[in-house]
């Protein structure tokens, strides 16, 4: 099933494409893309074609921040629907869980998983493309935006304690540096924003109450074609929380607000069964995992939830064919081929 997300990142990136000596248009048909996304930011559109413009501009440009460019644009108007609703939250805790909850409004993809420990509040950004490596632009992008939301609540000077990206740096700091401050870690274990644990709590001077409810009412009137199913949100949360350990199904439910019964339940429905959604997920973080060689095989294992190579190995060996060593040394070849 495609994935699907708003498109306005794209009417952003129409923007800034002139400033980098690139046509649009041309490279909306270079991707395969409708080039209506371009100037109608409330399309949903295949995830696909905003990491494929952003990463070809990125290669025919030699600029490695389109992504960064084009979250260094976003307003909290660009949230679409549910800008009203976000700029009226009491708090960036409230926000973050409206962001949650009106996700089918925004994108399939990404998800900000928060934890909180010594006064230190981490705000994880993952992103679900089915891809095993998502890619530079649109992790950058998604991290850009978070922050651009982030200030809308807590005030436009604003600086985060870090952020941080898995990838690697890129040959020049300036535009991270201008839009992030001066704390960024590259080659990170995660991808994200760090902040004091206080500035979730902070009181949000513009929220108002009546015109918070008011934008709720709206948002009811909205076609409800995008909402997810319980599977997809299932799926969503096995992925934040198998890295953990905490992938079982008494452990999941609760996080979509339901007992382990009901969960399954609702997965029979579907035509879905939660074992199988947990290997739909254990094989898209096999294959980003052993993708990035900082990982031992025996920490992939275990992020994966098991205990002994010898069993990671065997499944891996039944999903793929080959087992994982072989996986990625030949990964390895084509990336250098």
């Amino acid at each position: 099933m495609a994935t699907l997300v708003r498109s306005a990142a794209l009417t952003k990136y129409a923007e800034i494409a002139s400033t980098l000596g690139v046509d649009p248009e041309q490279m909306a048909r270079h991707v395969g893309a409708d080039r209506s996304c371009l100037y109608m930011p409330d399309l949903r559109v295949p995830e696909p074609w905003i990491a494929d413009m952003f990463e070809a501009t990125a290669r025919a440009t030699q600029c490695q921040e389109v992504g960064l460019l084009v979250a260094e644009l976003w307003r909290l108007s660009d949230f679409g629907p549910i800008s009203l609703l976000l700029q009226h939250q009491p708090t960036l805790r409230h926000a973050l869980a409206e962001i949650e909850r009106y996700r089918h409004l925004l994108s399939d993809t990404v998800t900000m998983h928060v934890e909180e420990s010594g006064g230190v509040a981490v705000v994880r950004i993952l992103l679900m493309t089915g891809r095993p490596n998502p890619g530079r632009q649109a992790i950058e992008l998604s991290v850009g935006v978070a922050l651009a939301l982030m200030r809308s609540l807590l005030g436009s000077a604003w600086k985060p304690r870090g952020v941080h990206f898995s990838h690697a740096a890129p040959n020049s700091h300036m535009v991270h540096s201008r839009v992030f401050g001066p704390k960024i870690e590259f080659d990170s274990e995660f991808d994200g924003i760090v902040l004091d644990q206080r500035d979730l709590d902070r009181p949000n001077p513009l929220a108002d109450v009546a015109l918070a409810r008011y934008a709720k009412e709206l948002l009811a009137l909205q076609p409800r074609a995008g909402q997810e199913s319980i599977a997809a949100n299932a799926r969503r949360a096995i992925h934040v929380l198998m890295p953990q350990g905490h992938s079982t199904i008494e452990l999941v439910a609760p996080k979509l607000g339901l007992s382990s019964r009901t969960l399954q339940r609702r997965l029979e429905q579907e035509g879905e069964d939660f074992s199988s959604l947990v290997n739909e997920v254990r094989m898209e973080l096999a294959l980003r995992y052993l993708g990035d060689s900082r990982y031992p095989v025996s920490q992939v294992a275990m992020l994966l939830g098991f205990s002994q190579i010898s069993s990671f190995s065997r499944w891996f060996t039944a999903q793929f064919g080959q087992p994982p060593s072989r996986w990625r040394h030949d990964a390895q070849g084509r990336t250098q081929g």
